[in-house]
């Protein structure tokens, strides 16, 4: 036997390993039962990084009174059905009426800069390391409100040279996203490889369904065996194995289920035009490839939340329009170097542009599939936003939203852009009270999610109690 396999922990260890239990994104779900209210909502986290100016957000048709409102960050409203959106939006003129622009919200308690990492999804500062993770992620909170097979999937346009990911594109590592208490996920690079583990159950390939049957055959053959190993330990040492034992269950129950919707599986598996599965994908295709696989898991029901990380600082973009075959280091773009002949703020507009083409696909497709009286879409909220805040060298004063809500979402938002009072002005918001008001509305009675900012002398907690429905 390998030395690697002469202790008890290794050998379970191992055994998850070669089962993809360690290595697949939201492996370890918590209940699998039906939603209380019988349709789930889906939630579809779109974060971006290098910021994300406040000025491109802001319709361009405002009134001079508006406007000068705008200039000196007070807090005011419009209905946008009297708007223009600013050009770079222009893929979701046609979903104006489930649109809200967010502006105002703070995020200093989280780390900025260069990499978020965790950050702005669990509102506390982190950085590379697994033990700076405080708390799951608010996109796993309302994962557990409701469950599903694969409770979360995650994927990533991954960073190249720093970030959470150094040098893969294409792997299994770690995401944005934490399941708990210094518990990364992992997200998948490669939309080809999430198909073939997403769906590898119900793969017409004949090596996938060996491959998968003997995955299925380790991890029965560790669960029958932790029974005897934890019979002769006590202590520490049996708790230890009785964890490893609970995630073996929980992976084993997880395909059962999976299993169980092989007839719907078959249905949706995503069938990707081939220049999405080649070797070397441009970042925008990689980018549509993502959202195919995001659409597939959740019209399956395989997962009702998903993050989907488009772009962090350390990728290299390639197949920007008009600049198609540079390979773009947004990090020269966040300190205004023009590429290719072409300016860093028009770089940013092209990218920004093509995340809206995204938005409009999934949201266009969700509205076509019926569910309930109604679509899909009814059911969902899509949120776009930046990693680290308002620019390159943030410092986390703003969060700008982009938030797509179906008609059964619980929070009054409507057709409207929004700015909320700025940081320091009385009424300030952080992503805090945001997330907060999102668990709330879905049935989490959270006081606060969050670290408060230890700059403010406001009320901090609890959530925006404007936007519950």
């Amino acid at each position: 036997m390998n030395k690697r396999m002469t202790t008890r922990r290794n050998f379970l260890r191992a055994s998850l390993l070669s089962a993809g239990g360690m290595a697949l994104p939201g492996t370890i779900p918590g209940l699998f039962a039906n939603p209380a209210n019988g349709t789930p909502m889906r939630f579809i986290f779109m974060h971006r990084g290098n910021g994300l100016f406040p000025k491109v957000m802001v319709p361009p048709s405002l009134s001079q009174q508006d406007k000068a409102r705008e200039e000196k960050k007070e807090p005011f409203e419009v209905d946008l059905e009297a708007h223009d959106l600013p050009d770079w939006m222009a893929p979701l003129q046609a979903h104006k009426d489930h649109l809200t622009i967010l502006q105002g919200l703070s995020g200093k308690m989280c780390t900025t800069g260069h990499h978020s990492w965790c950050s702005s999804l669990g509102v506390f500062k982190a950085n590379e390391r697994p033990s700076s993770i405080k708390r799951a992620t608010v996109d796993f909170e309302l994962a557990k409100l409701y469950p599903s097979p694969m409770e979360h999937i995650e994927l990533a346009c991954f960073p190249t040279d720093g970030g959470n990911a150094r040098g893969s594109l294409d792997g299994v590592a770690m995401g944005f996203s934490a399941r708990g208490a210094q518990q990364p996920n992992y997200a998948f690079g490669s939309p080809k490889g999430a198909v073939e583990e997403l769906y590898q159950s119900v793969s017409s390939n004949k090596e996938d369904q060996i491959k998968y049957q003997l995955e299925r055959k380790v991890m029965a053959f560790a669960s029958e065996n932790q029974a005897r190993l934890a019979a002769g330990l006590s202590g520490i040492e049996q708790t230890k194995i009785t964890h490893y034992a609970d995630s073996i269950d929980a992976l084993r129950e997880r395909n059962r289920k999976i299993e169980a919707m092989g007839d719907v599986l078959r249905q949706h598996v995503p069938q990707l035009n081939p220049k999405y599965l080649a070797d070397n994908l441009s970042t925008l295709d990689r980018q549509r490839a993502h959202a195919e696989v995001l659409l597939s898991a959740l019209i399956s029901g395989l997962t009702n939340v998903v993050a989907f990380t488009v772009d962090e600082l350390g990728h290299h973009y390639t197949g920007i329009p008009g600049i198609e075959n540079e390979k773009v280091n947004m990090h020269d773009v966040g300190h205004n170097k023009t590429i290719a002949g072409v300016e860093a703020e028009e770089v940013r507009k092209r990218c920004r542009h093509h995340h809206m083409t995204l938005v409009d696909t999934i949201v266009t497709r969700l509205k076509g599939i019926p569910e309930g009286s109604g679509t899909m879409f009814d059911n969902t909220m899509l949120f776009y936003f930046p990693d680290s805040g308002e620019t390159h060298h943030s410092q986390g004063w703003e969060y700008p939203f982009v938030v797509m809500a179906g008609r059964n979402a619980k929070l009054d938002l409507g057709r409207r852009y929004l700015r909320l009072p700025y940081h320091g002005q009385e009424g300030h918001k952080t992503l805090g009270n945001w997330y907060t008001t999102l668990l709330n509305a879905y049935g989490n009675p959270i006081e606060h999610y969050g670290d408060f900012d230890l700059t403010l002398r406001l009320d901090q907690s609890g959530p925006i109690r404007r936007f519950l429905a």
